[in-house]
């Protein structure tokens, strides 16, 4: 068995070490493996290379940790189609940190194998980039953190770090250097990104394996015979078990005399594209097709400002549109529906809120998601950003010195499609109005996680896990300085299928 080592420096500074091993196993088949460098500083490719004597791995993962006892694993992944090689990206590591890693490998005939130790250095983070400042507290510390990683999606100034992972501890173990809104981790182990209207697929190296562009869409759009030209992609993606995206795009449509808006003015609006994996179009909705452009409670022209997408467990869609504070569900049907309007959630909708108080709807809202399903009843996670609040009386929070002031909750309601009524079950008001941006989830330990991107009454953004308790209590914060995180949330760690626990 031979050993070689061999190193590397980009811009004098140390970025990886390359480790080669030629191991024979069993009737005299040699294996070789090597890990190496990747355009990701925090990423290591690690390659079992059998020999032509022996059958190339069925499958394999990756173990590896700051010492020998490792502590972290990758998901177990096979060679590509006809591949030979079984190549592993290695991700979760702090920067300038040296790594200890080994392979496990299966064979086609089930006979198992274990990898020597190989050492990575990873290299420091881009100089260019001005980093986020991070802090985390855990107020409570009998309440331990649900596991995980934590993924921040932010909107900062140029050459600002925007998009990265941490874990609990807040040290950066994953990044991607430029802004993306959104970004969302996929069953296959790769992200899904928007990134100035190019919708991107990216393994964890950065390296891209698909990219939808706007042009494109809009080619496809006219194609099909839709007279829509979409400005720009914006605020959320979904990727469907058939493999197709569905994004939001904003247009905008010439309007004369509108009331309160002498002349002509262009009205911004949504629309919903379904993109096969081809590229083209395949179903398209247009709000406005559906709503009145003469509803609009935060003005105009920025009439509907859609945020994000839900697909639901009935083969439609959920539309969240921030500046009419509903959730619309739409007739997707899979691909087949008539894109009509099954129903509007929030003031002024098609449900009542239990008590009859209009102030205990969500308003400005933000991130929408599914918790559970019950036939037709559902439990809805929303962050509610509290935006011109309606009272009882119809006063709007902060309209005058004397309306109440706006606030932001953390909310998650029952939704009974049967009965049209939703009954508000849980709620977190951790003191503040948050402006915009947001997101929201449950953990696996039952507590709840919520970002809140602007708070009025800090200089800095929050991520906050509370229990899921009548008086909540905080488990674990993150503040983060110098830039919005437009959304904050825990993953169990960066590869599918795996929790890590530390």
């Amino acid at each position: 068995m031979s050993l070689r080592k061999s190193r590397a420096t980009r811009s004098g500074l140390l970025l990886f070490s390359i480790f080669s091993t030629m191991i024979t196993v069993g009737c005299g088949s040699a294996i070789y493996s090597k890990v190496t460098a990747t355009q990701n500083p925090l990423v290591a490719q690690y390659e079992v290379i059998p020999s032509a004597a022996r059958p190339a791995a069925s499958q394999g993962w990756v173990e590896f940790g700051p010492t020998v006892s490792y502590g972290r694993q990758t998901s177990t992944v096979s060679p590509a189609q006809n591949g030979f090689a079984l190549p592993i990206l290695v991700a979760g590591m702090k920067p300038s940190t040296t790594y200890h890693m080994r392979a496990h490998v299966v064979w086609p005939d089930g006979d198992t194998w274990v990898d020597q130790d190989h050492t990575f250095t990873t290299g420091a983070l881009p100089a260019a980039l001005t980093l986020p400042g991070i802090s985390v507290t855990q107020p409570n510390p009998g309440l331990p953190p649900a596991p995980g990683v934590e993924l921040v999606n932010s909107v900062a100034g140029t050459n600002v770090l925007a998009t990265f992972v941490t874990d609990l501890q807040g040290n950066i173990i994953w990044y991607y250097p430029r802004g993306a809104i959104p970004i969302k981790l996929l069953p296959n182990g790769h992200f899904i990104l928007n990134v100035e209207s190019d919708l991107l697929e990216i393994d964890l190296a950065g390296n891209t394996i698909r990219d939808v562009s706007l042009n494109q869409v809009n080619q496809s759009l006219q194609a099909i015979g839709r007279s829509l030209t979409i400005i720009n992609f914006s605020h959320d993606v979904l990727v469907l078990p058939n493999g197709h995206w569905i994004t939001i795009g904003q247009v905008a449509q010439n309007y004369t005399d509108l009331p309160g808006y002498p002349g002509t003015i262009a009205v911004l609006g949504d629309v919903v594209v379904d993109i096969d994996t081809a590229g083209n179009t395949v179903w398209s909705w247009s709000a406005f097709d559906y709503l009145d452009v003469n509803r609009a409670p935060e003005g105009l022209p920025d009439w509907t400002h859609s945020n994000a997408l839900v697909y639901t467990a009935d083969g439609n869609l959920l539309l969240s549109m921030r500046n009419q504070s509903w959730i619309l569900k739409l007739d997707y049907a899979n691909g087949n529906g008539s894109g009509n309007i099954l129903w509007k959630l929030g003031e002024d909708g098609d449900f009542a809120i239990t008590g009859g108080d209009p102030s205990q709807w969500f308003y400005g809202q933000h991130y929408p998601n599914i918790l559970s399903v019950n036939g037709t009843q559902s439990t809805m996670a929303i962050y509610d950003d509290g935006n011109l609040r309606v009272y009882a009386d119809g006063v709007e929070c902060g309209s005058s010195p004397m309306a109440p002031a706006c606030y932001s909750r953390a909310t998650i309601f029952n939704i009974d499609e049967t009965t049209n009524v939703a009954t508000l079950l849980w709620q977190d008001l951790p003191g503040f109005f948050s402006f915009w941006g947001g997101s929201i989830g449950t953990l696996s330990n039952g507590d709840v996680e919520f970002d809140s991107s602007e708070p009025w009454n800090t200089t800095s953004s929050l991520i906050l896990e509370v229990t899921q308790t009548e008086n909540p209590q905080t488990v674990w914060q993150m503040t983060i300085n110098a830039e919005n995180a437009y959304r904050g949330f825990r993953m169990p760690s960066l590869y599918p299928g795996i929790t890590w626990n530390q």
